[in-house]
Protein backbone atom coordinates (compact mmCIF):
# COMPACT_ATOMS: atom_id res chain seq x y z
CA UNK A 1 0.00 0.00 0.00
CA UNK A 2 2.73 2.45 1.02
CA UNK A 3 4.73 1.88 -2.56
CA UNK A 4 1.17 2.75 -3.86
CA UNK A 5 0.21 5.93 -2.38
CA UNK A 6 4.04 7.63 -1.10
CA UNK A 7 4.36 8.02 -5.20
CA UNK A 8 0.73 9.36 -5.66
CA UNK A 9 1.02 11.73 -2.57
CA UNK A 10 4.07 12.87 -3.88
CA UNK A 11 2.51 13.77 -7.17
CA UNK A 12 0.12 15.07 -6.05
CA UNK A 13 2.09 17.62 -4.00
CA UNK A 14 4.39 18.27 -6.96
CA UNK A 15 1.71 19.50 -9.14
CA UNK A 16 -0.03 21.29 -6.49
CA UNK A 17 3.09 23.39 -6.00
CA UNK A 18 3.46 23.78 -10.07
CA UNK A 19 0.34 24.34 -11.59
CA UNK A 20 -1.59 26.09 -8.22
CA UNK A 21 1.84 28.20 -7.17
CA UNK A 22 4.84 28.50 -9.50
CA UNK A 23 2.52 28.76 -12.56
CA UNK A 24 0.26 30.86 -11.65
CA UNK A 25 3.22 33.60 -10.17
CA UNK A 26 5.41 32.98 -12.84
CA UNK A 27 2.78 34.29 -15.46
CA UNK A 28 1.73 36.72 -12.86
CA UNK A 29 5.60 38.18 -13.11
CA UNK A 30 5.61 38.26 -16.71
CA UNK A 31 2.56 39.94 -17.56
CA UNK A 32 3.50 42.47 -14.40
CA UNK A 33 6.80 43.16 -15.96
CA UNK A 34 5.85 42.74 -19.82
CA UNK A 35 2.14 44.22 -19.86
CA UNK A 36 1.38 45.65 -16.59
CA UNK A 37 -0.83 48.34 -17.89
CA UNK A 38 -3.96 45.31 -19.70
CA UNK A 39 -2.29 43.08 -16.54
CA UNK A 40 -4.17 45.77 -14.04
CA UNK A 41 -7.19 46.56 -16.30
CA UNK A 42 -5.82 49.26 -18.74
CA UNK A 43 -6.83 52.08 -16.31
CA UNK A 44 -6.07 55.51 -16.61
CA UNK A 45 -5.68 58.14 -14.61
CA UNK A 46 -6.79 62.21 -14.75
CA UNK A 47 -5.59 64.16 -12.29
CA UNK A 48 -3.71 61.72 -10.46
CA UNK A 49 -7.13 59.87 -9.98
CA UNK A 50 -8.36 56.80 -11.86
CA UNK A 51 -10.71 58.08 -14.06
CA UNK A 52 -11.93 54.46 -15.45
CA UNK A 53 -10.80 51.55 -17.52
CA UNK A 54 -10.32 51.62 -21.50
CA UNK A 55 -12.06 48.44 -21.52
CA UNK A 56 -15.20 49.04 -19.72
CA UNK A 57 -17.92 52.04 -20.94
CA UNK A 58 -19.15 54.70 -18.69
CA UNK A 59 -22.70 56.56 -18.58
CA UNK A 60 -21.60 60.25 -19.55
CA UNK A 61 -24.62 62.74 -18.57
CA UNK A 62 -22.45 66.22 -18.79
CA UNK A 63 -23.58 67.88 -22.01
CA UNK A 64 -19.93 68.66 -22.13
CA UNK A 65 -18.87 65.38 -22.97
CA UNK A 66 -19.46 62.51 -25.66
CA UNK A 67 -21.94 60.13 -24.65
CA UNK A 68 -21.58 56.27 -25.39
CA UNK A 69 -23.42 53.50 -25.83
CA UNK A 70 -26.65 53.17 -24.22
CA UNK A 71 -26.38 49.52 -21.37
CA UNK A 72 -28.35 47.66 -20.37
CA UNK A 73 -26.69 47.06 -17.17
CA UNK A 74 -26.02 50.95 -16.69
CA UNK A 75 -22.15 49.68 -17.40
CA UNK A 76 -22.55 47.41 -14.01
CA UNK A 77 -23.20 50.76 -11.92
CA UNK A 78 -25.65 50.94 -9.58
CA UNK A 79 -27.41 53.88 -6.51
CA UNK A 80 -27.76 53.43 -3.24
CA UNK A 81 -31.41 52.62 -4.04
CA UNK A 82 -30.43 49.41 -6.34
CA UNK A 83 -27.72 48.85 -3.45
CA UNK A 84 -30.29 45.83 -1.41
CA UNK A 85 -30.98 43.92 -4.98
CA UNK A 86 -27.43 44.11 -6.24
CA UNK A 87 -26.23 40.36 -7.39
CA UNK A 88 -22.82 41.38 -7.81
CA UNK A 89 -20.73 41.76 -11.48
CA UNK A 90 -23.08 41.51 -14.45
CA UNK A 91 -22.63 42.22 -17.88
CA UNK A 92 -24.83 41.45 -21.13
CA UNK A 93 -27.95 42.54 -23.07
CA UNK A 94 -31.76 42.37 -22.61
CA UNK A 95 -31.48 40.50 -25.83
CA UNK A 96 -35.03 42.23 -27.19
CA UNK A 97 -36.31 41.21 -30.93
CA UNK A 98 -36.73 44.58 -33.34
CA UNK A 99 -40.50 43.90 -33.22
CA UNK A 100 -40.38 44.14 -28.94
CA UNK A 101 -42.55 46.80 -27.59
CA UNK A 102 -40.02 47.32 -24.96
CA UNK A 103 -37.22 48.36 -27.12
CA UNK A 104 -39.20 50.31 -29.49
CA UNK A 105 -40.12 52.58 -26.73
CA UNK A 106 -36.48 52.51 -25.38
CA UNK A 107 -35.08 53.73 -28.39
CA UNK A 108 -37.83 56.00 -29.36
CA UNK A 109 -37.11 57.92 -25.77
CA UNK A 110 -33.53 57.75 -26.72
CA UNK A 111 -34.22 59.00 -30.10
CA UNK A 112 -35.94 62.12 -28.59
CA UNK A 113 -33.67 62.91 -26.28
CA UNK A 114 -30.65 62.88 -28.58
CA UNK A 115 -32.32 65.25 -30.50
CA UNK A 116 -33.20 67.97 -27.38
CA UNK A 117 -29.65 68.19 -27.50
CA UNK A 118 -28.23 68.27 -30.34
CA UNK A 119 -29.73 70.41 -32.30
CA UNK A 120 -29.74 70.39 -36.15
CA UNK A 121 -29.33 66.42 -35.93
CA UNK A 122 -31.99 64.74 -37.87
CA UNK A 123 -33.64 61.59 -36.92
CA UNK A 124 -32.46 59.25 -40.00
CA UNK A 125 -29.00 60.79 -38.91
CA UNK A 126 -28.37 59.13 -35.92
CA UNK A 127 -25.99 56.44 -36.19
CA UNK A 128 -27.83 52.66 -34.51
CA UNK A 129 -25.02 52.64 -31.73
CA UNK A 130 -26.36 55.23 -29.99
CA UNK A 131 -29.36 54.16 -29.81
CA UNK A 132 -28.49 50.41 -29.01
CA UNK A 133 -27.06 48.41 -26.68
CA UNK A 134 -23.56 46.12 -26.97
CA UNK A 135 -23.96 42.69 -26.30
CA UNK A 136 -22.08 42.97 -23.04
CA UNK A 137 -23.42 45.96 -22.27
CA UNK A 138 -20.14 47.65 -21.53
CA UNK A 139 -18.67 48.72 -24.52
CA UNK A 140 -16.51 51.42 -24.24
CA UNK A 141 -16.24 52.63 -28.24
CA UNK A 142 -18.85 54.15 -30.45
CA UNK A 143 -18.43 54.70 -34.30
CA UNK A 144 -16.61 57.43 -36.05
CA UNK A 145 -20.07 58.71 -37.08
CA UNK A 146 -21.49 59.14 -34.03
CA UNK A 147 -18.79 61.17 -32.16
CA UNK A 148 -18.47 63.42 -35.32
CA UNK A 149 -22.00 63.62 -34.53
CA UNK A 150 -21.91 64.96 -31.37
CA UNK A 151 -19.14 67.36 -31.49
CA UNK A 152 -21.27 70.40 -32.61
CA UNK A 153 -22.92 70.14 -29.52
CA UNK A 154 -20.02 69.45 -27.33
CA UNK A 155 -18.53 72.19 -28.78
CA UNK A 156 -21.31 74.89 -27.81
CA UNK A 157 -20.88 73.29 -24.31
CA UNK A 158 -17.26 73.63 -24.06
CA UNK A 159 -16.53 76.47 -26.05
CA UNK A 160 -13.37 74.24 -27.51
CA UNK A 161 -13.31 74.69 -31.32
CA UNK A 162 -15.12 72.01 -33.38
CA UNK A 163 -11.50 71.62 -34.61
CA UNK A 164 -9.70 70.58 -31.84
CA UNK A 165 -12.64 68.63 -31.02
CA UNK A 166 -12.09 66.39 -34.46
CA UNK A 167 -8.45 66.45 -33.78
CA UNK A 168 -8.93 64.51 -30.12
CA UNK A 169 -11.70 62.25 -32.01
CA UNK A 170 -9.37 61.18 -34.69
CA UNK A 171 -6.68 60.63 -32.10
CA UNK A 172 -8.49 58.22 -30.58
CA UNK A 173 -9.97 56.47 -33.47
CA UNK A 174 -8.55 52.69 -33.63
CA UNK A 175 -8.82 51.00 -37.12
CA UNK A 176 -9.98 47.63 -37.58
CA UNK A 177 -8.17 44.85 -35.41
CA UNK A 178 -5.67 43.39 -37.86
CA UNK A 179 -6.67 45.65 -40.50
CA UNK A 180 -9.20 43.36 -41.54
CA UNK A 181 -11.42 42.45 -38.10
CA UNK A 182 -14.13 44.64 -36.60
CA UNK A 183 -15.09 48.24 -37.60
CA UNK A 184 -13.09 51.67 -36.52
CA UNK A 185 -14.03 52.81 -33.55
CA UNK A 186 -13.34 55.57 -30.59
CA UNK A 187 -12.89 55.05 -26.98
CA UNK A 188 -15.49 57.54 -25.74
CA UNK A 189 -13.16 57.78 -22.19
CA UNK A 190 -10.12 58.81 -23.48
CA UNK A 191 -11.94 61.64 -26.29
CA UNK A 192 -13.48 62.79 -23.05
CA UNK A 193 -10.59 62.90 -20.26
CA UNK A 194 -8.67 64.99 -23.40
CA UNK A 195 -11.62 67.46 -23.77
CA UNK A 196 -11.47 67.05 -19.85
CA UNK A 197 -8.24 68.20 -20.00
CA UNK A 198 -8.79 71.34 -21.95
CA UNK A 199 -11.78 72.26 -19.69
CA UNK A 200 -9.07 72.27 -16.65
CA UNK A 201 -6.14 73.84 -18.41
CA UNK A 202 -8.93 76.73 -19.08
CA UNK A 203 -10.65 76.86 -15.70
CA UNK A 204 -13.92 75.67 -16.66
CA UNK A 205 -13.64 72.58 -14.94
Amino acid sequence: MKKILKPAFTITIVLMLLCGVIYPLLMTGISQVAFNKKANGSMVEFDGKQAGSQLIGQDFKDSRFFRGRVSAVNYNTYTEKDKASYQGVSSGSQNLAPSNKALQERVQKGIAEFLASHPGVKKEDIPTDLLTSSASGLDPDISPESAKLQIPAVAKATGISEEKLQKIVDNNTEGKSLGIFGEKRVNVLMVNLEVAKLLKDSGKL
